[in-house]
């Protein structure tokens, strides 16, 4: 039995679909490049966000704010791909989150940077609260974005990539609770919360550029139609006609 074919993405959204490609390598390497080469500070401890403090903050700030600009646009293109309501939507309120975690510095965690405490009691500010705050929308709405994506590839038999889009959404949720554990200073996550942060980070960058990918080539599957495997519209009822001869047609097909 065949498959439905794919709906076409026009040029616009190809664009658009472009920067979400960009956006997920850039951001990782920025990270990777800066985790790398920052005094004191140690990639399996330390969260991404705290590269935003010290001298060179500046250059993890940036990155939140690029990457969730060209995530935004991204978004717009999964909508004109055919993506639906609710994938783009949430998509778009990843792409928000992180544009206002760049807006909005978090407090220093591990001991990052050198001489501050592992876990402040409260918060330091509003901008360190609000740096949490918009993560937790921000985590949630990806988790669920995955789900909805992998219910709409399956609903359309490309059941390989709606393996993948579920996956994806267990793998990035665990990691990021179990990071958190070790953030908050538990045994025995504490010394490897970083690299958990980091799988859950990279999990979710890599999801959201192959989709990229794969909606630039092909946009999402047309609904399959059952009464003919080959055609990607929906099967329609027949129109009756009106008056006595479509009430006839109508007995007549019971």
């Amino acid at each position: 039995m065949g498959t439905s074919p794919a709906a076409p993405t026009g040029k616009p959204a190809r664009t658009l679909l472009t920067c979400g490609v960009i956006a997920g390598p850039l951001f990782i390497a920025a990270f990777l490049i800066e985790g790398a080469t920052r005094t004191g500070y140690d990639p399996m401890r330390h969260p991404v966000s705290s590269l935003a403090l010290g001298d060179l903050g500046w250059t993890q700030t940036l990155n939140f704010l690029v990457c969730g600009l060209l995530t935004t646009a991204f978004a717009i293109g999964v909508r004109r791909a055919q993506g639906g309501f609710w994938a783009p939507l949430l998509i778009g309120v990843w792409a928000v989150a992180m544009v206002l975690a760049g807006v909005f510095t978090g407090d220093p965690i591990s001991g990052y940077p050198a001489g501050t405490p592992a876990l402040r009691p409260e918060y330091s500010g509003l901008p360190a609260l609000l740096h949490d705050a918009v993560a937790v929308p921000g985590f949630a709405a990806l988790t669920i974005a995955g789900i909805v994506v992998a219910v709409r590839f399956a609903r359309r038999r490309r059941y390989g990539w709606a393996a993948y889009s579920a996956a994806t959404a267990v793998v990035f949720t665990t990691s990021l609770v179990l990071s958190q554990l070790g953030f908050d200073q538990l045994e025995p996550w504490v010394n490897h919360a970083g690299l958990l942060q980091r799988t859950a980070i990279v999990t979710a960058w890599t999801w959201l550029t192959l989709l990229g990918l794969r909606l630039r080539r092909a946009g999402f599957p047309a609904p399959h139609n059952p009464e003919n495997p080959e055609d990607p519209t929906p099967a329609r009822k027949p129109v009756l006609p009106n008056g006595p001869a479509g009430a006839r047609s109508a007995s007549a097909a019971q």
